[in-house]
């Protein structure tokens, strides 16, 4: 009988080890498959100042390997928008790979009225921190005031920070806040007299030698060359004349109108900073995200690695040509291009079928308001010194001093509590009698108190866009919508920055490993990107995120 027993024993060890030793191995197969079903590289592509209908207008100038690749290969979210106001270049790019909205990201402009400290800051100033790459205050710069990770933090968190994270851009605001907090590097361009790419010591305390090498060459000087139109500009008819009054161009030129010298024009369009204006910032951008793979070694082992590019050059193509330019036009001509090198370039190099790209903008762009008022369409420009003079007028005669109100930008106005609590005066009444005095006002559309998008949960409509976009601790306690197409601006080239359509519909492109072939027209919306990128990681969502993974993207 005991004999038995130590028999029974022997066996139930014998098959209990060998279950634990195939849960085992079935545990290293699965962990295995999970990490194969990554892609090895995550491209985030923000193309600055892109209408959507720039993917539809311009769409029979394009190659097969650039916008088209990804939307005959990858996803097409035709509807996409942005959810809330301001559209600006430093929200547009925190929200996309953040998840979430200047409420909860805090970047609630490029620049805006530091309520602490009592001035403007810019997005991604830091003065604790030091240049490198240049002797100029231009690498001066960090994300320390975006409040929340990005989808990029979260894939460094997740693979115990082997996964690399390089941010790219001409603009420092377009490099840094996409890379998030944990990145390697940010990456962007001082042009001026130097045409370098820098740093700041919140990465790292110098150049890698990739960088310096890149700076050594030749490859920004060969861009002061003259620019001129990809294909004949009279095949050009999806944007309008060359020679019109819509359009500013550069100094030292007498017309807006192509070839561009931009070896002539540089001295007197500061320096080197003449490429970004033209369509050459974004082939140099290229470049340089190609120098950047291979001397990062980015997708070249099983940790997803990051990388995110900006198109500067486009937005500011835009404001000194406006929307209807040949500029523009050219520009996206080449951009494609551009993509296709890119493409080509990482399906040799990582491996076609390893990465995953997405492709969005941080805001678009209205019509020059100049044109619209041409062909009859209401639009036209802000009078903001007569604002001004009114305003503080009303200010004075109905509490005796402007000094209630301490700062105007952004279209907010910031109280002085001080001054109010000195006055005796309450808060709520004076919100509610500065709206009933702005919303009298001529190009003025509607008017809200802060307390209104404290205490209301709006759904739909421009508050909803408002709402979030207002940080309780961050922005301003009465705020303003303008009426469409108006902008404060020159007569001449564009802007951006409003709740309409013009402004926040913009292209969303899936492609690569892991996403399927198709198209939408469900709206999505910006803060959806991060999210589904998480999916598709398997890795947590940005911390603050609020938008939704976008699940019939993913195969």
């Amino acid at each position: 009988m005991k004999n038995i027993f130590v028999l029974i024993i022997s066996l139930s060890l014998f098959y209990s080890c060998g279950a634990q030793e195939i849960t085992t191995e079935r545990a290293v197969v699965s962990s295995q498959n999970e990490t194969s079903s990554r892609p090895k590289l995550v491209v985030g592509i923000v193309v600055d100042q892109m209408r959507y209908d720039y993917l539809t207008r311009f769409e029979s100038k394009f190659g097969e390997g650039g916008f088209m690749r990804m939307i005959n290969e990858g996803f097409n979210c035709k509807n996409n928008h942005f959810n809330y106001v301001p559209t600006y270049t430093g929200p547009g790019h925190t929200s996309v790979y953040t998840g979430t909205t200047p409420k909860y990201h805090g970047i609630i402009s490029n620049n805006w009225y530091d309520k602490d400290i009592k001035e403007s800051v810019y997005c991604a100033q830091d003065d604790s921190v030091e240049s490198v790459g240049t002797e100029s205050s231009a690498g001066k710069m960090s994300p320390h005031r975006m409040l929340t990770t990005s989808v990029a933090d979260e894939n460094r968190l997740f693979t115990q920070m082997r996964g690399k994270t390089i941010g790219i851009a001409i603009k420092d605001r377009g490099a840094i806040l996409p890379a998030g907090h944990t990145a390697n590097a940010a990456y962007w361009f001082h042009g001026k007299d130097e045409g370098v790419w820098i740093t700041s010591t919140f990465y790292r305390n110098d150049l890698p030698q990739w960088v310096k090498d890149f700076n050594d060459s030749d490859t920004v000087e060969s861009y002061l060359k003259v620019w001129d139109t990809y294909q004949p500009i009279e095949t050009y008819i999806e944007s309008g004349s060359d020679l019109n009054d819509f359009e500013r161009g550069f100094n030292g030129k007498e017309t807006a109108t192509f070839p561009y010298d931009l070896t002539a024009l540089k001295d007197e369009n500061g320096g080197f900073d003449v490429l970004k204006a033209t369509a050459y910032g974004n082939s140099l951008t290229v470049d340089f995200a190609l120098a950047a793979l291979e001397g990062e070694a980015l997708g070249k082992d099983n940790d997803t690695d990051v990388l995110t590019v900006s198109f500067s050059s486009t937005d500011y193509v835009g404001h000194n040509f406006g929307v209807n330019s040949k500029e523009v036009e050219d520009t996206y001509i080449r951009l494609d291009k551009d993509l296709e090198r890119f493409f080509k370039y990482l399906d040799e190099n990582v491996g076609e079928g390893e990465y995953t790209v997405f492709l969005t903008a941080d805001h678009g762009a209205v019509d020059v308001p100049a044109y619209l008022e041409s062909v009859k369409i209401p639009a036209g420009y802000l009078d903001y010194n007569d604002r001004k003079e009114r305003f503080q007028k009303f200010l004075v005669e109905k509490y005796g001093t402007v000094d209630i109100v301490e700062n105007v930008s952004n279209n907010q106005l910031f109280f002085n509590k001080a001054k109010l609590k000195e006055l005796g005066l309450d808060i709520h009444e004076v919100e509610q009698a500065l709206v009933d005095e702005q919303i009298s006002y001529p190009n003025i559309a509607k008017v809200y108190t802060a307390t209104t998008m404290n205490s209301t949960d709006f759904t739909i409509g421009i508050e909803a866009l408002l709402q979030n976009g207002f940080n309780q601790k961050r922005s301003g306690d009465v705020i303003i919508v303008d009426d469409i197409a108006h902008i404060a601006y020159s007569k001449k080239g564009s802007t951006h920055g409003s709740g309409l359509n013009y402004d926040t519909h913009v292209p969303l492109l899936f492609f690569g490993k892991g996403i399927k072939q198709g198209q939408t027209y469900n709206k999505t919306v910006i803060p959806d990107i991060a999210p589904t990128i998480s999916a598709l990681l398997g890795i947590s969502f940005p911390n603050g995120a609020t938008g939704q993974p976008l699940g019939f993207v993913i195969d």
